[in-house]
């Protein structure tokens, strides 16, 4: 390793124990001569190390003594009472549904002179701990967050039972974190995409799909929401008629799709999708594939995005409330920070169901 990168590991490393929680503040951190043996470095790298996080108020070094972290970086946003920052983290910032919620968080936040500071994960939770590790050293007043693979065990976690220990409220939108007690906004994903398949069901389709995504908490239950459905209906569940994606093959969503579309052709004539992205790949791909929609495939999407609204295509979908959800986080957070103790902590938005072009009721016999 150079030198320099040799330091800069230490810095970060250091950083992140103090943010998540692992050192506690006022706690003292081991000797030079640990972390020159655990970093396996020199001692003049370590004090370097040292000396940047003092200046950045992270650690305080007493003579005599050692070094301790230090409590001034906890304080970075109340030396200004008058300025406060809102910090934002989703997953996504330009794509889909996530411009107007952030358009509706920007616009309540602008309405009560608050800052937003905006960072966005790529849905890895290696970039939602660096998001998380900002928002913490910059000393935001509270935050917003679109959880990050919530269907998964978050390594996270830390970080969140920090702001808790902080006093620093959080709301999170669209989904959460099951191993947390937190407050969230969400979407009644169940309820969606039950009726969708409801609505399928209804046209005479009883072989119907479903394309899911596995690793974030709306993809499962939006496949509880279809499970359900057909439940209702006695129909039975075709695992074969279920893909399921996640983040990291959604990259080959388009040629895995095709095979999927290809080899149930014949044996589906409904498709629920995950989200309108998704069902606008199923359209194009059918196009390709000579696959008529809705004569020979009905598509029903979910989250009336920007896509639906503005196709050539008028989709079958559901609706999604973007930017109040948006506005409603805001809001929450606003009220908690001026001491209000009677906001909900969970609170699910119902979807209708908005009638397009990509849903034939079928001649049942």
């Amino acid at each position: 390793m150079k030198p320099k990168y040799q330091y800069q590991v230490i810095i970060d490393d250091i950083k992140s124990k103090i943010l998540s929680g692992e050192y506690s503040v006022l706690e003292k951190i081991p000797t030079e001569t640990a972390l020159q043996e655990k970093y396996n470095v020199s001692r003049h790298t370590v004090r370097k190390a040292i000396l940047e996080l003092s200046n950045e108020g992270f650690l305080k070094s007493e003579k005599g003594s050692g070094t301790y972290v230090s409590n001034q970086y906890q304080y970075k946003s109340s030396a200004n009472p008058n300025n406060r920052t809102i910090g934002v983290i989703t997953t996504y910032i330009s794509d889909y549904i996530f411009p107007s919620i952030i358009r509706g968080i920007e616009g309540r936040l602008n309405e009560e002179n608050y800052s937003l500071l905006l960072a966005s994960t790529n849905n890895d939770v290696q970039q939602e701990k660096k998001a998380l590790e900002m928002m913490l050293s910059y000393g935001v007043d509270g935050l917003i967050v679109e959880p990050t693979k919530s269907n998964l065990y978050n390594p996270n976690i830390a970080y969140y039972l920090s702001f808790k220990e902080q006093d620093i409220p959080f709301i999170m939108i669209n989904a959460y974190y099951e191993e947390l007690d937190v407050p969230f906004l969400c979407l009644d994903d169940v309820q969606s995409s039950y009726l969708a398949t409801k609505e399928l069901i209804s046209k005479g389709h009883t072989q119907i799909g479903l394309i899911s995504k596995t690793d974030d908490l709306q993809g499962k239950f939006r496949m509880k929401g279809y499970i359900k459905a057909l439940s209702e209906a006695k129909l039975r569940f075709e695992p074969e008629h279920v893909y399921s994606y996640n983040t990291e093959t959604k990259q080959d969503l388009y040629s895995n799709l095709m095979e999927f579309l290809n080899n149930n052709r014949d044996a589906m004539t409904a498709i629920v999708c995950y989200n309108d992205e998704v069902g606008f790949i199923v359209a194009n791909l059918c196009r390709h594939l000579g696959i008529s929609i809705p004569e020979e495939l009905s598509i029903i999407g979910q989250d009336n995005s920007y896509i639906a609204k503005n196709a050539s295509i008028k989709l079958t979908t559901l609706t999604h409330p973007q930017e109040q959800m948006g506005r409603d986080a805001a809001d929450w957070i606003i009220k908690k920070l001026q001491g209000r103790k009677d906001l909900p902590n969970e609170y699910y938005y119902q979807p209708e169901l908005i009638e397009g072009e990509t849903v034939k009721e079928l001649d049942v016999k």
